[in-house]
């Protein structure tokens, strides 16, 4: 059953305005009410060390006094500044043209409350990197391995610019997830009308052309122009390949599966192409 919602999750960073341009465009092909959340670590803004073990009686009192209120001034300015890049984000999600957009201002852990809270929608956005990206341009952001193996719904990671999409290109392998992916792309309004190249990489066994066969069945029956292709290769830079030389707007994937093609984040090669791929990217559970 369907929620009608997706839940946007920005942080100030760079990518928080592709977030939200991206989470635009899938609310306006969907429907979709969009839910930003901005989340607060519970240390955040937190003075976390001990200044007062070595400072005579006498002054300790007042400046545990002083430190006291230094916490709670720092926490009320990490909460002004959530509250600003919450309606900053709103701003630019309404501004792109939807309706429906609602904020909400988080302290804790973002896995816990992406657990707590993603029943409620049918799809996450999250951006590839989090607010050290221009400081860690070779790793993913610290908390997108950890969404991705919690989360029992789809993710989407926003790559740092927005563009319209028109062509998606869905790594196929066979396995289970994979297949989910087939079946979301053919049945989502959101991939309504796009064009979709379906790739397996590995080799073209005749298990492996009927699951190709299938798939490509379902994607027509969708209303979709399937190119269909087997190749060969490591799959990282065959994918990577692809999307550059076919002009692909957007990945899709199976964040588990049983190929080389495997396991988004957790393996090494579907963690390269998320580190090193510059189109927004779908897992599918």
């Amino acid at each position: 059953m369907t929620t009608g919602t997706l839940i946007a999750m920005v942080d100030g960073s760079a990518y928080s305005e592709s977030v939200c341009h991206h989470a635009a465009w899938i609310a306006k092909r969907t429907g979709a009410k969009v839910k930003l959340y901005h989340v607060i670590g519970r240390r955040e803004g937190v003075e976390q060390g001990d200044l007062s073990g070595s400072i005579r009686l006498g002054a300790r009192t007042k400046l545990l006094e002083e430190l006291s209120a230094l916490d709670a001034q720092r926490a009320k300015l990490a909460q002004a500044q959530g509250r600003a890049i919450l309606e900053d984000a709103k701003a630019l999600i309404e501004g792109d043209g939807v309706a429906e957009v609602e904020t909400r201002l988080r302290q804790g852990d973002i896995v816990e409350t992406i657990t707590a809270k993603e029943d409620t929608a049918d799809m996450l956005v999250v951006g590839k990197r989090g607010e050290a990206a221009d400081f860690a341009k070779l790793h993913l952001g610290s908390n997108l391995e950890r969404i991705v193996r919690s989360s029992r719904k789809p993710v989407f990671v926003a790559n740092r610019a927005f563009r319209e999409i028109g062509k998606v290109m869905i790594a196929f392998d066979g396995g289970m997830s994979s297949m989910k992916a087939v079946d979301y792309v053919a049945r989502d309004p959101l991939f309504a009308g796009l064009k979709v190249l379906l790739v397996t990489v590995g080799s073209e066994t005749e298990t492996l052309k009927k699951a190709m066969r299938d798939a490509q069945a379902t994607l027509s029956a969708g209303g979709h122009t399937v190119d269909a292709r087997v190749v060969t290769g490591q799959p990282e830079k065959v994918l990577g390949d692809l999307t550059e030389a076919e002009g692909i707007d957007l990945l899709v994937m199976g964040a588990y599966g049983h190929s080389r093609v495997r396991s988004m984040i957790i393996g090494s090669t579907t963690s390269e192409m998320i580190r090193t791929c510059r189109v927004p990217i779908v897992l599918m559970r």
